[in-house]
């Protein structure tokens, strides 16, 4: 009986693949997700579907207690994943190498890397998980000639500054799963938006943060295929392929975003 539910379960999955949502292109609020505790933690869900390019797109928020982790030992899987520490200190593990992620750090795992990520801290760390999973074959060879996993704090990056204000630049490089991964930080100083509203084959994700702590929080709005959405610190903002968008810095002082956008 056994031997006959394991394939089954492994179609289910498949078809499930194949027939999740297309990511609606919107804001995705911080206070409005619903909390689920978990026994070492709390666990938000954020959004869930595919793109043009990802049959499984899938973001989420884990907070860890003080000294404990959520999995026992280390784990692989293929889905690729993106991490991106909100508050408090995550120290990652990925195939061998050990980092300790501050406030806006962030770990890019390649498919198949061995992992961990432990809270050693006293206070709980919150982190956000985006996974992706491509509608291409999985190329962990690809991954691996372009530097494999990365382990980058915030103040691992040098600040640009331009007219409107600056910009961080964290990674532009294939993956395991993208032919093209890039990532970058834009600070917006006065009434600024970033460009006009415009679009591009390459599905893209906004995450508002403060850009140091203590700060005033970002606020933001962003228009998205003509209709504005206003967005705060915490916020994911989901533009899929092709949708109009831009975003418009509405804080008294300036607006932080992580931007990413990939193919």
């Amino acid at each position: 009986m056994v031997k006959l539910l394991l394939p089954l379960l492994f179609v289910s999955r498949v078809i499930l693949a194949q027939t999740l949502e297309p990511v609606a292109s919107k804001v995705y609020q911080w206070s409005a997700l619903e909390v689920k505790q978990r026994p070492k933690g709390e666990f938000r869900s954020i959004l869930e579907g595919a793109t043009p390019h990802f049959k499984l797109f899938k973001v989420h928020a884990t907070t860890v207690n003080p000294k404990s982790r959520m999995r026992d030992t280390e784990y692989t899987q293929e889905n690729e994943e993106l991490i991106i520490v909100k508050e408090g200190v995550l120290t990652v593990t990925v195939e061998g190498k050990t980092k300790d992620l501050k406030p806006r750090g962030i770990a890019l795992l390649m498919s198949g890397d061995k992992r961990s990520l432990v809270n050693n801290s006293d206070q709980p760390v919150t982190y956000y998980v985006f996974q992706l999973n491509s509608v291409e074959p999985l190329d962990i060879e690809r991954g691996k000639k372009a530097g494999g996993s990365l382990l980058l704090n915030w103040d691992e990056t040098e600040f640009k500054g331009h007219d409107k204000g600056g910009r961080r630049n964290f990674f532009d490089r294939p993956t395991s799963m993208s032919k093209r991964f890039e990532m970058h930080v834009t600070t917006l100083s006065g009434n600024w938006m970033s460009h006009p509203a415009h679009r591009h084959p390459a599905a893209e994700i906004l995450l508002l943060v403060n850009s140091q702590e203590g700060e005033a929080d970002s606020q933001a709005k962003e228009t998205i295929d003509g209709v504005w959405h206003e967005s705060k610190v915490g916020d994911i903002i989901f533009l899929n392929s092709n949708v109009p968008h831009g975003l418009q810095n509405t804080s008294k002082g300036s607006c932080t975003y992580f931007a990413f956008q990939f193919e």
